[in-house]
Formats: structure tokens, sequence, C-alpha cells
């Protein structure tokens, strides 16, 4: 454990951030998950919903930097190719 001050809370503040991370990332995953499930469930508007909702949701979570922005564009992508080869 760190003596200094400065030191104590880059601790304490990298920790919440860590927590913040694994939040937002779960979330996305979840999300990408539901999209997967419509997707097989072969019902084009559930899927089409869940799209728009998994490209939201994997465009804030690059724009808050817990993922790089070309990753999300890569997983956008990945969506938006299934969803049309369905």
């Amino acid at each position: 454990m760190p003596n200094i001050k400065s030191a104590k809370k880059r601790v304490l503040v990298a920790e919440m951030r860590r927590q913040r991370n694994v939040a937002a990332k779960s979330k996305m995953k979840t999300q990408l998950k539901k999209f997967d499930a419509a997707l097989a469930s072969g019902d084009k508007e559930a899927a089409a919903a869940e799209l728009a909702a998994s490209v939201s949701i994997l465009d804030k979570t690059a724009g808050k930097g817990v993922i790089h922005k070309n990753a999300a564009d890569r997983k956008k992508s990945r969506l938006y190719r299934d969803f049309n080869a369905m």
C-alpha cells in the first residue's frame, strides 16, 4: 500500500475506474448476446431492434474509452454482416 497521499488516491481512483469499465464491458457483452439470441430466433424485427441497441452501446463504450474505437467499428461491422445475411 502506498504511503504518499497522491499515490493512495491513484489506487482508489484506479479501482473505481476499473469497476466502471468492468460494468460497461459486461453491459456491452450482455447486449451482444441479446442480439445473437434475436438473430438465432429468426425474428427480423426483433433482431433489427437489438442491432440498433447494440450499435448504440458499442458507440457509448468506445466513447468512454473502455474499448478502442476500431474494436467497436469491427464489432458493428460483424453485427451488420450477420444481420444482412439473415
